[in-house]
This record gives structure tokens, C-alpha cells and sequence, in this order.
């Protein structure tokens, strides 16, 4: 007899030995000997499994992951509905609240169904099942739980983003959004492969964010697959992951230009080759551009910059300059330096003067719409993760954790910072 099938021949039996010693007390049988009770045609267990027998139950045993009630269940493998001797024949899995079905697929063998997509968190849901034996009889089953709710789950938001093209400076950045305490099992749960071969090691910055690069830049032409196996890892006391899901992108050419703050000069080389050198202005003496390795991580075509957003005011605390339409601008670091084009300056500063609050000016018209510009030029020719060199200022050097400029960081440092 299957485990199952017993479960509900107990079921049935107990009910009829509470209906067979009922009917003891009221006829006073209760004496009866075991030898008499064997003679009258054999003991109340074995009439409880005929008649167990006799009602017809279906032989299909359905189970369901997770069990009922259960709470802080993962949003993506942790549902599933499967069937032994019998098939599904219908599976009906809804959010209590909303109502909302969620749709799912039965295997081709009619045994295992699966939710088609990733739930939602903090949601609660019941799954009904149908199944059906061999000889066609019904059997049912239902489960209600409850899914991971945000204070109980952590996320990573990622960079650069799934199926980009992007240049050679271009690091794995990971912010979560709840502190991570379990570093190395976090860690150890995202595995990077790269067409080059190069070693790719992980370096955390603070409890919310582990960027990974090589040692050197990407090569050129390399494919880089991102896995980010976190269902169900611990980050903290209390909080675990609830993504499961891979992400690639490509590294394009080879890209880095060099500006020198002395000659005023930038450099643009493109896989060894000097494409250009275009006149610069960089920062004045009194707000200098830093020094360092820079990437890029933002394009826009037109952008405001005001000074009071990054500590640049007036006594009166408006800031010392707000361009609503700065053209051809591309981020170098969260502190606000960037590279972009001027139209406010002479022709004659570039080459020449160094006037800036530390961004890297190229000349430019206002409008973005003169594509015979240095600035229109050199935006049409880089890419997010292209590199920009800055030397010879008389700044300090740009910190590695503002912006994605992790390579402003020996390669002993940078693996010093990993979990593993």
C-alpha cells in the first residue's frame, strides 16, 4: 500500500472504529473476546481497509514546495507543484489579495509544474491542484504562503547593463540595497567567466557595494558572462537574497585618452593608435582636476551643472555657476567631475587656459547640435567604460570608490578587499 493511500486509509479508518465502538456501548458487545471477534470475520482495522478500499480514492499523491503557511519563501525556485502515480490535470496558483493568476506550465509528462515567472515579494498566495490516476480519479490539494518580504530579502542593482557594449575600464559594480554582514558567501555566489581568461577578482568598498575587476584593463573583443546566484543566501542576520539571474556584455575597442593638465593637451588612442589630440581646459589652480584613472559612466547630450550640487557656492549659498544646457557631457566620478563641452569660453582658453571647477572643458557650441565641434566629436567616439587619464595636475588622486574608478588601486589592495 503507498504511503498516500495509507494516509487516507486512516483517515477512513478512524472514523469507522469510532462508529464500530459506538455501536459496542450501545449493544454492550464490548466483552467480546478476541477469539470471538476473530470468528465473527476479523478485527476493526481490517474492515476500516476494505472499507477504504471500497470507497474508490484516486491513487495520484500530489505534493507542493513550499508547505502550507510557510513564510519568507523565495520569489523564484521555491514554488513547485509535482503529482506520483497520476498526472496534473489542471494547477491554479493566484495572489489572495489581488486575485492575480499566475501563470505556469505543466511538464510534457502531465508530473511537475512550475510558475512561468518570478513572484512578487511580500505577497501572499495560494496553488490548487487537480490530479488524476489511472483509472481517472480526482485528487486535490491546496497551499496558501507567504513570499520574502523586502525587510527580510536584499537585491543588487548592477553595472553595466545586460547585452551593453562597453570600453575596456568597465568594472562589475554591485549595490545592494540592505548592508551585507556575509560578505564571502555573497560573494562566492557571483561568478564571473571572461572569453580572455583574465582573473577577475571582487573588492568590497563598504557593506553595500563589491565592484569586480582584472587586473589590467578588459581586452579588447571580450565577452563577459555574469552569474548572481543570491536566491536564498544569507546577507545579514535575517535577510536573504531573492536573485537568481545572469547578465553579459561585451568589451568593445580599446579606448583611452590622456589629458595632460599641463600642455592642456588630450590624447585619444584607440586600440594603439592616436586617433586625436584635442586642446583641453582643465581645473583652475583654485578647484583642480584630480589626478588618476577615470571611466566613464554616464553620456548626455545635454545636461544642467549647477556648483551648489557639489559644494561649489556663493556667500549667499546659490551656486557659483548653474548651465542648464551643458552639451556633450560624460560623468568621470559621483563627486561630479566630468568631461564636456564648453561654449560659455573663448575659443582661445582651449590650449591654453586651465578655468574649470575640475571637469575637463572641450570646445564646443551651445545647442549640441554642431557635430563639427572637439566636444561633439569626442562624445560621438567614446562608449561607457572607456578610460580617460588625467596626469600632471596638481590635485590629489581620484579616490577608487568615487565613480568606477577602481583602477586607482594597486592589484594587492584591490584583492586585499575581497571576502574570499
Amino acid at each position: 500500500m503507498r504511503d498516500g493511500m495509507r494516509r487516507k486509509s486512516l483517515g477512513v479508518a478512524a472514523a469507522l472504529l469510532t462508529g464500530v465502538l459506538t455501536l459496542s456501548a450501545c449493544s454492550g458487545g464490548g466483552d467480546d473476546s478476541p477469539e470471538e471477534s476473530a470468528a465473527s470475520g476479523g478485527s476493526g482495522q481490517e474492515d476500516a481497509d476494505r472499507a477504504a478500499e471500497d470507497a474508490n480514492t484516486s491513487a495520484a499523491v500530489i505534493s507542493i514546495t513550499p508547505d502550507d503557511a510557510a513564510d519568507n519563501v523565495g520569489i523564484n525556485d521555491d514554488v513547485q507543484v509535482s503529482v506520483e502515480d497520476g498526472t496534473l490535470d489542471s494547477v491554479t496558483m493566484t495572489a489572495t489579495e489581488s486575485g492575480t493568476e499566475i501563470t505556469g506550465t505543466i511538464s510534457a509528462d502531465q508530473t511537475t509544474w512550475l510558475p512561468d515567472a518570478q513572484l512578487e515579494r511580500a505577497t501572499q498566495y495560494q496553488i490548487d491542484v487537480q490530479a488524476s490516476d489511472r483509472e481517472g480519479r480526482a485528487a486535490h490539494e491546496t497551499r496558501t504562503f507567504t513570499t520574502v518580504s523586502p525587510e527580510n530579502s536584499f537585491i543588487g542593482y548592477f553595472t553595466p547593463e545586460d547585452g551593453s557594449t562597453v570600453g575596456v575600464g568597465m568594472p562589475v559594480s554591485l549595490n545592494f540595497d540592505k548592508p551585507i554582514t556575509n560578505r564571502a558567501e555573497v560573494e562566492a555566489a557571483v561568478e564571473i567567466t571572461a572569453s580572455s581568461g583574465q582573473e577577475v577578482v571582487g573588492h568590497w568598498f563598504n557593506e553595500t557595494r563589491l565592484d569586480f575587476r582584472p587586473e589590467d584593463y578588459w581586452e579588447a573583443n571580450t565577452e563577459v558572462t555574469v552569474n548572481l546566484d543570491w536566491d536564498g543566501v544569507e546577507g545579514a542576520d535575517g535577510v536573504t537574497g531573492v536573485q537568481d539571474r545572469t547578465f553579459s556584455f561585451t568589451v568593445g575597442r580599446s579606448q583611452i585618452s590622456t589629458v595632460d593638465v599641463e600642455s592642456k593637451q588630450m590624447q585619444v588612442v584607440r586600440d594603439g593608435e592616436v586617433l586625436r589630440t584635442l586642446p583641453i581646459s582643465a581645473g583652475s589652480e583654485e578647484t583642480p582636476t584630480y589626478n588618476g584613472q577615470m571611466v566613464i559612466s554616464e553620456k548626455h547630450e545635454e545636461t544642467r551643472m549647477n556648483g551648489a550640487t557639489v559644494g561649489f557656492t556663493d556667500d549667499d549659498g546659490e551656486g557659483e555657476y548653474d548651465i542648464p544646457d551643458v552639451p556633450h557631457a560624460m560623468r568621470l566620478s559621483t563627486s561630479g567631475t566630468f568631461v564636456h563641452g564648453n561654449y560659455w569660453a573663448s575659443d582661445g582658453v582651449f590650449g591654453s587656459t586651465n578655468t574649470s571647477h575640475g571637469c575637463i572643458g572641450l570646445n564646443d557650441e551651445q545647442g549640441a547640435d554642431d557635430d563639427t565641434t572637439d566636444a561633439a566629436w569626442f562624445f560621438d567616439e567614446s562608449m561607457l567604460g572607456d578610460v580617460i587619464v588625467v596626469v600632471n595636475s596638481p590635485d590629489e588622486e581620484m579616490a577608487p570608490d568615487n565613480g568606477l574608478n577602481g583602477w586607482n588601486m594597486d592589484w594587492t589592495e584591490w584583492q586585499a578587499g575581497s571576502a574570499l
